[in-house]
């Protein structure tokens, strides 16, 4: 007898707010977000001591302690310590990617339920020894003798060697920034600076006015004093964002991305609990929405191709898996690394040629409808730590697919190394 698909259910999220770096978190790193987070989700749900399938929580920047972070927040959560966990990491989509993981593993049998989640700081950076410097200690370390260390750690000795090592922000294949790298997207697709400060001006308005109606008060967990995402403002205006100055390209006179309509590097972390049907019902707890299909793609941006352009050909991948069209849905979460990525993204979708010549499309995949995308703010206004965001956008839209009662959603995520992740939520 066949077994039908196992279908994978969102029962909800959480997460800290999301902090700008260097403010309210700067001293907590990783593993301190990750152990707040995943303790509210336990308590959330009431899965003190209870053993479940995997914890698949991820980091971007992380230091070499953090290797284990899932595994060793899990044995910090309340959690029994005989449930595994699997530390990830796929840039900004990391949480998402962990989302799609748990639930595949549901949908085949394997696991009953699992947490999904990621934590990200740029505050509290590694800053490392330069190679030079760590051969040279390797060589003293080796050494038997007194006499033969004080030899190997002054042979060659270069005061350059003591200059430390910080985490790249540039792509190595190009050497040029993801800002760098979208403005000349928004070159390619005439994305205008204006397009861009209203996107970003949405997006504040949009998330302002979530935190008022109270749509976040049981997915935001108040830590370190601070209740809402301290990035977030809400008196912000056509007026100030025009008057910020081109943050990536400086000299040309032609940059149109600024500090404000680009994510702010951020602090925080966000979780989201997963389970069967069956799972849920033992417990009493209700499923928000069923993550039904995913995509992930990735784009040769090395030899042209727009570095955070991989979500359009997952997208329609995924729509034809799927069997659905671009319009058949009634909220479109696309993340915002920049106002000029989703714009771009928007542009393609819409282009016949784009759609015809790189995604292979008849037809093009056409609009959508604005007053369903990113409806309580995304992350220009929230901010970005880079492995949480996936998991507080499927908290989102699984709670605004319940308040809805039923409706479909779509998740769309660009990342580093251009590649993107994309996913479909469902409710019945």
């Amino acid at each position: 007898m066949n077994r039908s698909p196992i279908r994978a259910g969102i029962i909800g999220g959480v997460r800290i707010p999301f902090c700008r770096n260097n403010t309210a978190y700067a001293e907590v790193g990783n593993f301190g977000m990750a152990v707040k987070t995943l303790g509210a989700l336990v308590e959330k749900f009431g899965l003190h001591g209870l053993e479940l399938g995997e914890v698949a929580y991820g980091s971007v920047i992380k230091h070499a302690s953090d290797w284990n972070i899932a595994r060793e927040a899990t044995l910090s959560s309340g959690l029994a310590p005989t449930t595994p966990g699997l530390t990830t990491a796929r840039a900004c989509g990391t949480s998402l990617d962990n989302a799609i993981l748990v639930a595949q593993k549901i949908a085949s049998g394997q696991i009953e339920a699992g947490i999904a989640g990621g934590a990200d700081t740029t505050s509290d950076v590694p800053i490392v020894y330069s190679r030079a410097l760590q051969q040279r200690l390797l060589a003293v370390n080796r050494a038997k003798t007194p006499a033969d260390k004080a030899k190997a750690a002054l042979k060659g000795f270069s005061f350059g060697d003591l200059k430390p090592s910080f985490p790249g922000v540039a792509e190595p294949r190009t050497g040029k920034s993801m800002g760098d790298h979208c403005e000349l997207m928004a070159r390619e697709w005439n994305i205008g600076r204006e397009e861009q400060d209203r996107l970003t001006l949405a997006s504040h308005q949009k998330l302002a006015a979530a935190y008022e109606r109270g749509f976040f008060k049981d997915l935001v967990v108040p830590f370190r004093g601070v209740e809402r995402d301290n990035i977030l403002r809400p008196d912000t205006s056509l007026e100030k964002l025009a008057a910020l100055k081109p943050a990536f390209d400086r000299t040309s006179g032609h940059g149109t991305l600024t500090a404000g309509n680009s994510t702010a590097l951020s602090d925080g972390s966000a979780a989201v609990l997963i389970a069967s049907d069956e799972w849920a019902a033992a417990r009493g707890l209700a499923v928000q929405a069923y993550l039904t299909h995913a995509q992930v793609a990735a784009v040769d941006f090395v030899r042209g191709e727009g570095l955070l352009m991989a979500p359009t050909v997952a997208v329609p991948r995924m729509l034809a898996a799927a069997g659905l069209g671009l319009q058949d849905f009634d909220f479109y979460e696309i993340h915002e690394a920049f106002a000029a990525q989703v714009l771009c993204t928007l542009r393609a979708w819409e282009s016949p040629e784009y759609c015809r010549n790189r995604l292979g499309l008849e037809r093009p995949l056409g609009t959508i409808d604005p007053a369903k995308l990113n409806v309580n703010g995304s992350s220009l206004a929230a901010g970005h730590p880079f492995a949480a965001t996936g998991a507080r956008i499927v908290a989102t839209l699984a709670k605004l697919l319940e308040q809805k009662g039923r409706g479909r959603g779509l998740i769309s995520i660009c990342t580093a190394g251009g590649m993107g992740v994309t996913a479909i939520l469902e409710r019945p």
